[in-house]
This record gives C-alpha cells, structure tokens and sequence, in this order.
C-alpha cells in the first residue's frame, strides 16, 4: 500500500512543478503542496483560486507580488541553514513570484471556503523555533503557520528537522477524528529532503486500524513525499550521519483551525522518560543556534 501514500521525488512533476499534490490528486478535500524551482531571473504566475497559499522559501529569495501589494522574502541558504520569512496568499489572488539569483521554493495550501484575511509578510525573526522530545527524539521544530503563530483560514504549516540517527514524529500520533478537546481531523503531507547527498536517507512509518486499515513503510530520500490521509503516523527515522527535514502541510474541514493530537497508546508512555534526558546538544541547526 506504500505506492499510494509515498512519492518518489520526481514521480508528481507537473509542469513548472517539481511536486505537484492537490486535494484531487490526493484523494482528500483539503491539503496541498507544491515545489518551485526558479532560475535566475525566473517568475511564475500563480492564481490562488478557491485556496489560500503561503510562499516559503526552500533556497534562495524571491520577490511576491499580488494586489498592488510586493514582498521581498530574502529566504535562505538551505533548509538546515535558518527558518526563513515567507508570504501568505489568500483565496482568489493573482500572483507573480521571482527570483533573480534562483531558487526552490514550496507553496503549501488549503482549500478554504472563507477569504477574510490580506496577503501579508511573515518575518523570519518572528517564526517560534521549537525543540521538541529529548534524547533519541530530540528534533527541530519551525512553527511558521500555526494557531498562535500565524494567522489563517485552514492552513497549518511547520518544518520539521531531526539530526542525524534521531527519531521524530515519536511517539506515533493521528488526527483524523474530530474530538472537540481531544483530536482534530487534518489531512498531512510530508516532504522531506536529506544531508549528505544522494546517499541520505530516512525512513517514514504509517499504518492504520483495523476499520481504516494503511501501511506505509518508505525509504525517504531528498524530493520525496509521503500522503497521510488517516492513522498512526511516526516515527520519522533520520539515518546516523543524515540529517533529516521535513515540511509537514496540514489542513482539515474544522472551522476552528485545531491541531490537536492522539498517540498511539502503545508508545505514548515514551514521553514520560524525556524529562530525565537532556535535548541533543545539535540543536538548533545552524543560524537559529
């Protein structure tokens, strides 16, 4: 079943789109992700539609322009580099987005039937950089698009970064039900990329229940993505010597934009044992030391 959910890099091009991963290609309602690629002196016309966007620079800067409005966004070296600053594009929107040395860039949606809220600018220093678990667990985590961080209509949107022979998204949690107080039903995607070249791998694990069954096992490589539509999802393996990042779009038919998790209660319990270990002393990455 793996086929279904996982993405090799490549495998959903479309056009200028070096991913392309919408709610009908998905088989969902909601979420959706693409990856732009820019050469120097490159733009790209974008039209939002019934969807609102955020523009987030992988590599390199660009410039986005919609509705008399231009936001520089001088983006990043590289993913392990720093957090970067990013724009938000509402439903309905006409879009330009440039670059004058180049770069890739991901473009995370959702489907929303509301178009309230203005194109805006999200400042790099504003972005709340996470360390999350400890131990084996120790991760990253960039929290551009969230409730409490970021205004949206549906969308949810952080990085994930995991050094090298750590584990993430552990212990394996879902949000597929709506629970008021308890889960929240989302859809998520995960693109990943990896250090150390063609040879940096990790590895990704869903799987379902018995009434929703799903199992997804993949070796993730740079470019790839893999869909959970349901289920368990974790961890998320990063190779010794291979760091791990992932870019997790979220977004669900809820109108109070929750992100509210389960874990699996079989490895829930191994939350318990991190406040008598420290947080990997790699963290952060880079310029957010």
């Amino acid at each position: 079943m793996s086929g279904k959910y996982h993405l090799p890099a490549g495998t959903s091009a479309d056009g200028p789109y070096d991913l392309l991963v919408t709610p009908e290609s998905a088989g969902w309602g909601y979420s959706g992700l693409r990856i732009l690629t820019l050469r120097p002196g490159e733009t790209h016309a974008l039209s939002t539609g019934d969807s609102e966007f955020l523009v987030l620079p992988l590599t390199g800067s660009c410039t986005v322009t919609t509705d008399g409005s231009t936001f520089e966004l001088a983006g990043r070296t590289g993913v392990f580099a720093s957090a970067t600053d990013f724009a938000y594009l509402p439903r309905e929107a006409e879009v330009v987005i440039g670059s004058a040395d180049g770069g890739r860039f991901a473009l995370p949606c959702a489907r929303t039937e509301r178009g309230g809220l203005p194109a805006r600018y999200g400042r790099r220093e504003d972005v709340p950089v996470e360390l999350r678990g400890a131990g084996a667990c120790s991760r990253q985590v960039n929290n551009y698009c969230l409730p409490g961080t970021f205004d949206a209509e549906q969308l949810l949107v952080c990085e994930v970064l995991t050094p090298g022979g750590n584990w993430s998204s552990y212990p394996p949690h879902k949000h597929d039900e709506a629970r008021p107080g308890e889960e929240s039903e989302l859809e998520e995607i995960y693109y990943f990329q990896v250090s150390g070249g063609e040879s940096g791998f990790g590895v990704q694990r869903v799987y379902g229940t018995a009434d929703r069954p799903i199992d997804v096992l993949a070796e993730v490589r740079s470019g790839d993505t893999v869909l959970v539509p349901h289920g368990w999802h974790g961890p998320s393996i990063a190779a010794p010597g291979h760091d791990l990042y992932y870019l997790n779009v979220m977004a669900g038919p809820g109108q109070d934009r929750a992100w509210l998790i389960c874990d699996d209660p079989a490895h829930g319990w191994v939350r318990a044992t991190w406040d008598a270990q420290d947080v990997d002393d790699r963290l952060p990455f880079g310029e957010n030391r």
